[in-house]
């Protein structure tokens, strides 16, 4: 490979290049003169780079403010970003539901869609699911399959960076499954696949309870609970892509399964069936024993868990999401375990983004691939190393 150096002109033009639409992006409709003393460019670097830009249809002129005319004779040529110049998806595949998000290049949703698919369904069935429904929300925002820069797609299992599922026990045939491989057949622009728990916690700091923190865990709480987490604001996926796998933990000590834990009956319940889990929950509020014991075991293993991660990563802040945020009573007793158990107890709050959290997440990868690619100047949250 050559050595690049620092007076390289194609680097030169794309620093140059990313430079000008930072200063577009965070400006409104700025004109020549004031992204020069933006950039601190010089006034043909810019005006050259303007010009490549438009030829690519990134950027446009945008119109004369009302009364600029009428003020100072002919306006000064005012320019602007397009974020319609092209579209991102955001898909989540869980074992109940397909979900989409469509934004353009701003991140801004334009439309959402899911639909309902079985857990027992296999893999080729579950993607034809995906597939028909970014078709239909394609089709219904009017947008072409051609305008997509990049789709971003989480779901459950160990994740390696080519997209492959090393390890899920939650989906049927997805153990194996070169997912990125199978669904950038359906696209002309990179897909992204990421573990679901890792794509919730960048949701989370992107528009949810984390906007604030640099060093957040979230917790995709159910009976098998999985965790994301970000240290100084960079996702942590581990070496192989397992770091936050707490639901494993109890294998270590020989404890009872997570399908035990919330069992009444002495049958064990299926770890998908959230109706079945509720209907626990419900019992334990209405003041049935057995539930509330089974509640109790259930909170203590989540303390357990969440607690290694906690006292292994000292984050500033652990966010709570899964169906297990929107039952009563897991908060409290989560705050309290966690301060009896760690060094510097965080602050421990519900997602804000409820079931979106994992779609947006998803969302947020595909934008963070195409501001690579556009102002890749710095790294981003969810940039592989």
């Amino acid at each position: 490979m050559g050595r690049l150096t620092g007076g390289d002109p194609s680097l030169l033009r794309r620093i140059n290049s990313a430079v000008v639409l930072h200063a577009l992006r965070a400006a409104d409709s700025p004109t020549l003169t004031d992204l020069v003393q933006v950039t601190g460019l010089s006034r043909p670097t810019v005006e050259g780079v303007i010009e490549g830009l438009v030829e690519t249809g990134l950027v446009a002129e945008a119109a004369a403010e009302e009364g600029e005319t009428r003020r100072q004779g002919r306006p000064a040529r005012r320019f602007r970003f397009r974020t319609e110049a092209g579209h991102l998806l955001g898909i989540e595949i869980g074992p109940h539901r397909v979900a989409a998000l469509l934004s353009d290049l701003s991140g801004q949703v334009l439309d959402a869609a899911q639909r309902t698919v079985a857990e027992t369904a296999p893999a080729d069935e579950r993607l034809d699911r995906v597939r028909a429904l970014v078709g239909d929300l394609l089709r219904r925002a009017g947008v072409a399959r051609g305008s997509l820069r990049a789709v971003g797609v989480a779901g459950p299992g160990i994740v390696e960076a080519d997209g492959t599922v090393r390890l899920s026990t939650a989906l049927p045939g997805w153990t194996g499954l070169p997912l990125g491989e199978r669904l950038r057949r359906s696209f002309r622009c990179p897909v992204l696949v990421e573990n679901d728990a890792n794509a919730a916690a960048v949701a989370e700091h992107w528009q949810g309870a984390a906007t604030g923190s640099g060093d957040v865990v979230f917790v995709l709480a159910g009976l098998s609970p999985g965790a994301g987490a970000l240290i100084g604001g960079r996702l942590h996926r581990g070496f192989g892509g397992a770091a936050g796998e707490i639901g494993a933990l109890h294998l270590l000590g020989r404890e009872a399964t997570p399908e035990t834990l919330l069992s009444t009956t002495g049958e064990p319940l299926h770890p998908l069936d959230e109706a079945q889990v509720a209907a626990v929950f419900a019992a334990a509020r209405d003041g049935d024993g057995q539930a509330r014991e089974a509640v109790d075991r259930f909170i203590r293993r989540l303390v357990h868990d969440v607690a290694a991660l906690v006292l292994a990563l000292d984050p500033e802040l652990v966010v709570v999401g899964g169906w297990a945020s929107g039952l009563a009573g897991v908060l409290p007793p989560l705050r309290r375990e966690l301060a009896r158990y760690c060094l510097r107890p965080p602050e421990v709050v519900l997602s804000e983004l409820g079931e979106a959290a994992i779609a947006t997440g998803a969302l947020r990868l595909a934008l963070d691939h195409v501001e690579g690619e556009l102002f890749a100047v710095e790294g981003t949250v969810t940039g592989r190393r």
